[in-house]
């Protein structure tokens, strides 16, 4: 026993003379600036916040000069000298986009807001702060990244004995890794890769894969971004004919169709030969008649084989749409593989800033003043455990709008300030600011969108891990989340955090549900205060 303790001592001993030496040299320099011991990483177009802070804690709201620069220390990007910002010596890249704050200035802590972060802002700074005749500094790094597109991956054609299949992906920074990759998982040479770069900065690549193995039915294209460490993929299941040592039925089409036209012209000589022989010749008519109906057995014939190709392409379309779930496909496609999902919206679960309709579809805030906190959630009344299921939300956006909408998972944390990822239950798109994001566990992920969203489509395959969101007005694919880790019950979830913004549950089914429940509470309702003005916000 005595032994186990000398150890402990020993090492408590060692922690307080290292403290002392700490607090004798901070003594001798007044004081210490720190900054992130590793790189800051901000995505394109979106913000950085670059923080420091003093050892000993101590309050920085009336130190002298605070200033962050990059190589010169006259050139700077931020100064802050007599609790005033200071335009004089700032780079003119800056003057607009950086801000002060000043929320921990009591902790010894303060940091520069860069908004619309570009190419440019990469590299290196160092924040300077002086009081008196004592100045210390600290340096920091900042990486700037952004997420491009989800690959495009489309069959090109035949090519040197195989098929070629073609992957194109754009709006990446820096330069992304593209890798093809076989149902194992197993790496795929690439047989020729182009990359080009923008006005903005940006990259777009189209990588091509010649496939000779008829073995290989599964392609998968992964675009990768190294400094975020995210990745975009896509699969495709190529079809057994387009390999062409695998489609001897190509050949056989071939002479079906030679053979169809010989029938087709031979059926034309016999009409015209037996027209002619009818003006001609009134006494040969039993012999025109013959050779009627052997035409007709022609054309019998030509139809069976016209059919018979039909269904063999009917079978090739089965086929593809048995491969729907490794597919972004439309929305009104995907529609027939998932049920509506009727709902209305639950007061009990609103913020008392927002407003639900009478029939309980529509949700708005009563007023458009920007809050701190921003949480003005609400859920659905029924939950998802099982099964596939779709619904539509309706957006009437003004200018400066923020919204979330999506799943979460029941009973997730929705009091304080929170951030909606997978990883805590939640899984969502919206719009901010800067654009459209899908909020993923590191972040958020930058959508491009060619068409503002009037509507928003949700799909959920749970049994799939699959939650899909569609662009209903133009019905192009937003975002999936793939293989998602799904367990209880999941709520539907919209969160309407400034601006003058509202969202509608569009559904037949939705709505008869609806006036339904407003009969059967509509004492409860008079009661309670109108429009759910008083609803508590769990």
């Amino acid at each position: 026993m005595e032994n186990c303790c000398k150890p402990s001592l020993l090492f408590h001993i060692l922690c307080l003379l290292v403290l002392t030496q700490m607090t004798s040299l901070v003594t001798a320099k007044d004081f210490l600036v720190f900054g992130p011991s590793d790189p800051i990483v901000a995505t394109l177009g979106g913000e950085a916040i670059l923080p420091c802070s003093v050892f000993p804690v101590m309050s920085v709201e009336n130190m002298e000069e605070l200033r962050w620069f990059r190589t010169r220390f006259s050139e700077a990007v931020f100064v802050y000298r007599d609790q005033e910002e200071q335009k004089e010596g700032q780079l003119p890249g800056y003057s607009q986009r950086t801000s002060l704050v000043k929320d921990q200035f009591h902790e010894g802590k303060a940091a520069v807001r860069i908004q619309n972060v570009q190419e440019s802002d990469s590299g290196i700074y160092v924040c300077h702060f002086k009081q008196g005749h004592f100045h210390e500094e600290a340096i920091l790094e900042l990486k700037v990244a952004a997420m491009g597109s989800v690959p495009e991956v489309y069959i090109k054609g035949p090519e040197e004995g195989g098929v070629c299949v073609v992957c194109m992906t754009s709006g990446w920074y820096p330069e992304p890794q593209v890798h093809w990759r076989d149902s194992r998982g197993e790496d795929l040479p690439a047989s020729s890769e182009t990359l080009h770069e923008d006005a903005e900065g940006l990259f777009s690549t189209e990588t091509s894969l010649v496939l000779r193995d008829s073995s290989v039915r599964n392609v998968t294209c992964s675009t990768f971004n190294p400094i975020l460490g995210q990745e975009k993929a896509m699969a495709m299941v190529i079809p057994e004919p387009f390999f062409p040592q695998a489609s001897p039925w190509k050949a056989d089409i071939s002479e079906i169709l030679k053979m169809m036209q010989v029938l087709l012209l031979l059926t034309s000589c016999l009409l015209m030969r037996a027209h002619s022989a009818r003006l001609r010749l009134q006494w040969k008519w039993s012999h025109f008649q013959l050779e009627k109906d052997e035409s007709q057995m022609t054309k019998e014939d030509a139809l069976r084989t016209a059919s018979a190709l039909r269904e063999e392409l009917d079978r090739r379309k089965a086929a593809y749409n048995r491969a729907w779930r490794k597919a972004h496909l439309y929305a009104d496609w995907r529609k027939e593989h998932f049920q509506t999902w009727t709902f209305t919206l639950d007061p009990g679960s609103a913020h008392p800033t927002l407003v639900i309709s009478q029939d309980r579809m529509r949700v708005t805030r009563k007023d458009t003043i920007v809050c701190l906190d921003g949480l003005f959630s609400v859920l659905g009344t029924k939950g998802i455990s099982s099964g596939r299921y779709y619904w539509e939300v309706k957006l009437a956006n003004g200018e400066g709008s923020k919204w979330i909408l999506g799943v979460c998972r029941e009973g997730v944390e929705r009091k304080g300030f929170y951030f909606e990822s997978p990883e805590k239950g939640f899984w969502t798109v919206g719009q901010s600011s800067c654009g459209y994001f899908a909020y993923v566990d590191r972040g958020r992920a930058s959508l491009s969108i060619r068409q503002a969203p009037q509507s928003v489509g949700v799909f959920v395959d749970y049994d799939e891990g699959d939650i899909s969101f569609y662009n209903m007005s133009d019905m192009s694919h937003i975002f999936s989340f793939h293989k998602a880790s799904l367990s209880g019950t999941l709520l539907p979830y919209f969160r309407l955090m400034s601006g003058n913004v509202s969202m509608t549950v569009s559904s037949m089914a939705c709505v008869s549900e609806g006036q339904e429940g407003e009969e059967g509470e509509k004492g409860e309702e008079q009661e309670e205060g109108k429009e759910g003005e008083e609803t508590p916000f769990l």
